[in-house]
């Protein structure tokens, strides 16, 4: 009995030591930083932006966003272009510009104890001009790290 203690508290020293912590984020989506620039940089009007919906999901990915310099948007890593749909909504009416988002995917790995998560590199962007003047590539690799903005956005102003 004396030789099996000390043999299982060593054992029990060796599985914890072994053990190592995995890394992984809590959630791998990444977004895109869109933020606004030229004469409106605050949102005065109540934006909404929804996509096509996929197989049962929720196609609205920003709700009634109001007083705000920039917002983050999810990018899907399934399809080469997003297309979104953003609604800008004030006392006088409602405005729908469309966005299309062209963009590269690339897998990235933490481990391989962890699921992968997409990084993307954006390629081009297309807009219809109802609200929004023009919108720029400002840094073309979108991943975890969204300080900066990778879309500027430029709105016309409504008076």
């Amino acid at each position: 009995m004396r030789r099996i203690t000390p043999l299982l508290v060593w054992l029990q020293l060796l599985l914890i030591c072994g053990c190592s912590s995995l890394d992984c984020p809590l959630n791998s989506t990444v977004y895109c930083r869109y933020v606004l620039a030229g004469p409106v940089t605050t949102l005065t009007d109540t934006l909404s932006v929804s996509t096509v919906p996929e197989g049962g999901s929720d196609p609205v990915v920003l709700n009634s966003y109001t007083d705000k310099s920039d917002f983050l948007l999810p990018i899907s890593y399934v399809h080469p272009v997003d297309v979104l749909f953003f609604t800008f909504t004030n006392q006088t009416g409602t405005i729908r510009d469309t966005v299309r988002v062209s963009k590269l995917d690339q897998p990235h790995f933490e481990s391989i104890d962890c699921a992968p998560a997409y990084f993307h590199t954006l390629t081009s962007v297309e807009w219809t001009t109802h609200a929004i003047d023009s919108i720029i590539i400002n840094k073309s690799k979108v991943t975890y790290d969204t300080t900066g903005g990778n879309l500027r956005i430029y709105l016309k102003s409504r008076d």
